[in-house]
C-alpha cells in the first residue's frame, strides 16, 4: 500500500485531510467562495482552522450560505439570533465583521468589475509557487498579504490583517504553500 505523503498539518485529523486533499491551495476564482474564506479566515481569528472546518456547514446555514447580499443587510434580530447558535463561533465583533465585509465586498465587487480581478491583483493575478519543505519554513505573513490587508482596510473590511491575508491567500489558491514533498505540491 502506497501511503501519500502530505503536509504535517494535514494528517490528524479526517476533516484536515479532506480539506488538504481537495480545496487547499487550489485557486478559487468566484467571488462567493473568495467570500466564504474571506469570512471563515476572520471567524478563525485567535483559533484553529479545524475549529472552524467543523463549524463550516453551520456557517454555511447560519449565514445564508455566505451570500453577501443578504448578509450586508442583517439586522440587530439577524445578529442576535446568530449570538445565539452555538454551531458557530459566537463572537459579537467577528458576527459584526462578517455583515461589514460583505458591504465592503459588494463594493468593491462593483467597483472592480468583481471581487476575484480585486483580490488576485495582490500576486499580479498568478499562483505564488512557493518550494518549502518544513513547516517552519511558511511565513505567518508576506509583503503580498501585507499590501492585501492594507488595501482591504482602505476599501472598509476589518478582521483582515496580514496573517489573516495570508491564511486567506493560501486557502484561495493565490500561493502553493505545500511543502515540496506533499503529493498535492505539484497537482495544485
Amino acid at each position: 500500500m502506497v501511503v501519500k505523503k502530505r503536509c504535517e498539518w494535514a494528517i490528524s485529523d479526517p476533516i484536515y485531510i479532506k480539506y488538504h486533499d481537495t480545496e487547499w491551495g487550489v485557486p478559487l476564482y468566484d467571488d462567493n467562495n473568495l467570500f466564504e474564506f474571506l469570512v471563515l479566515d476572520g471567524a478563525q481569528a485567535g483559533l484553529s482552522w479545524l475549529t472552524i472546518l467543523k463549524k463550516r456547514e453551520n456557517y454555511r446555514l447560519a449565514f445564508d450560505n455566505f451570500n453577501p447580499e443578504k448578509i450586508a443587510v442583517y439586522t440587530d434580530r439577524k445578529i442576535s439570533r446568530l449570538l445565539a447558535d452555538k454551531g458557530i463561533i459566537r463572537n459579537r465583533l467577528k458576527i459584526i465583521s462578517a455583515i461589514r465585509n460583505a458591504k465592503a465586498f459588494l463594493a468593491v465587487q462593483e467597483k472592480y468589475n468583481g471581487f476575484s480581478k480585486y483580490i488576485w491583483q495582490f500576486t499580479n493575478g498568478r499562483i505564488i509557487k512557493n518550494r518549502w519543505r518544513q513547516p517552519t519554513d511558511l511565513p505567518a505573513k508576506t509583503k503580498e498579504s501585507t499590501a492585501m490587508s492594507k488595501a482591504l482596510k482602505q476599501d472598509g473590511f476589518n478582521f483582515v490583517g496580514p496573517v489573516i491575508c495570508y491564511a486567506f491567500m493560501q486557502a484561495a489558491g493565490m500561493v502553493n504553500d505545500h511543502l515540496v514533498d506533499c503529493f498535492r505540491y505539484s497537482e495544485v
